[in-house]
């Protein structure tokens, strides 16, 4: 599955092509376009060719890549009609999304598990195909002026110097690093999966009712954070965050150790309850940075400074999942074996605390408001820095993969004085 996740690694070189190298006129729309197609074509590789695990590999790597440069895609125009915001609607392009990918998440929960109960992999995998292609179809919809420079290599090369230019920034990097820290910190997820599938009997219609209850609770955290916690200080809701999910995710053990059922609260139950829980936390968490990242992508780079960040991120979700396959092999902890698994679990959510030191890399509650001349400092020139303009309403929204980034004493504290 590594090579699955590489697409989601390099994502910056998406974002550079996509910036630099228009096809036909236009940045956005061709790309999208063509990774659809890819991306009917991976599945129905799956379904009809993957017959080793070679071949499985690759179907899966190319489907993964589908989706990367989709949402590279995806995640530029956002940030394109993100800057267009005025101040009455701030922050509501974001939440848009969010809840578009909740609610997404919401109807594929419903029908997953149930498609896997009464059809065989190679139905669900045809039915899957037909997905991409509808991307690739409404792509045609989406509002987009055409750019009047060719296809320039040299455009890119410019387009290095200013990324490098925006990265070197301290208010840049050190809230990046900071989240590169949390995210990477190592989880005992595939360990559970092994546990509540091979140990409590979960099957794949119950997982799919898992996934439901979870993306529930994201439109319950998009909601809760627009009306509740969009003044919140960042060093304040990270700080919470991490505590809180530290002490909540030890409720684990209950179900590790089956107190669970001592007290009367069945398996099932108790899952529901506690992703629904963790879910809304984490949600409520990555809503700000969101809103604020997108302010902060300059002119002409928005497809590659925010594939840079989504970057750093993957690899830190990836590193993270490798030290806990880490940590299993060192505790003896196998798909069979779980004597030790309430010690990895408890291992994994202390280990959430060891960034706290670092909650001074945030933005404190004296930070200053974001003005133009820090944008201006890294954009390129007009003339190889094209804009694109359309009507925010044209925007289709769709998955929009987690992309941490705050600023520090040069930025604002918070999402409302970020967009005033």
């Amino acid at each position: 599955m590594g090579v699955a996740a590489l697409p989601w690694i390099i994502k910056p070189v998406f974002g550079f092509i996509s910036d630099g190298l228009p096809l036909f006129g236009y940045r956005r729309r061709p790309y999208l376009i063509l990774s659809g197609l890819l991306g009917t074509l991976s599945w129905l590789g799956l379904a009809f060719f993957a017959h080793s695990a070679l071949t499985a590999t690759v179907a899966i790597a190319l489907s993964s890549l589908a989706v990367a440069v989709s949402d590279v895609i995806v995640d530029s125009l956002v940030v394109e009609r993100a800057r267009a915001e005025d101040i009455g609607k701030a922050g509501s392009l974001q939440s848009v999304c969010w809840g578009a990918s909740a609610l997404g998440g919401l109807v594929t929960a419903y029908f997953s598990g149930f498609l896997l109960e009464h059809f065989s992999t190679h139905t669900v995998f045809i039915i899957t195909a037909t997905f991409p292609l509808i991307v690739s179809l409404v792509a045609g919809l989406i509002a987009e002026s055409r750019v009047d420079h060719p296809s320039e290599w040299i455009v890119i090369w410019q387009q290095v110097k200013q990324l490098r230019g925006a990265v070197s920034q301290k208010s840049i990097w050190m809230p990046t690093v900071f989240l590169f820290l949390w995210q990477a910190t190592p989880t005992a997820e595939s360990a559970f999966f092994f546990f509540t599938t091979n140990e409590l009997g979960f099957e794949p219609e119950f997982l799919g009712r898992v996934r439901l209850v979870t993306s529930v609770a994201s439109l319950a955290g998009i909601w809760m954070f627009q009306r509740f916690f969009k003044t919140v200080p960042f060093r304040m809701i990270f700080g919470w965050t991490m505590v809180i999910s530290a002490v909540l995710g030890m409720t684990m053990l209950l179900l590790v150790t089956h107190a669970n059922r001592a007290i009367g609260i069945d398996d099932r139950w108790f899952s529901l309850g506690d992703s629904l829980v963790l879910t809304v936390m984490g949600q409520i968490a990555y809503m700000p940075v969101l809103v604020l990242a997108a302010r902060l992508c300059p002119p002409g780079v928005e497809a590659t400074l925010f594939a840079l960040l989504m970057s750093v991120t993957n690899l830190a979700a990836l590193l993270s999942y490798e030290f806990g396959a880490v940590m299993m092999h060192w505790l003896g902890v196998t798909e069979t074996n779980f004597d030790r698994l309430w010690l990895l679990v408890v291992i994994t959510n202390l280990s959430t605390l060891l960034p706290f030191p670092f909650l001074g890399w945030l933005p404190d509650a004296q930070a200053e408001k974001l003005d133009a001349e820090t944008l201006e400092s890294v954009a390129l020139p007009s003339s190889s820095a094209p804009r694109v303009e359309a009507d925010p309403s044209d925007l289709h929204p769709v998955k929009k993969q987690l992309i941490p980034l705050v600023s520090q004493s040069n930025l604002p504290q918070t999402v409302e004085e970020a967009l005033e």
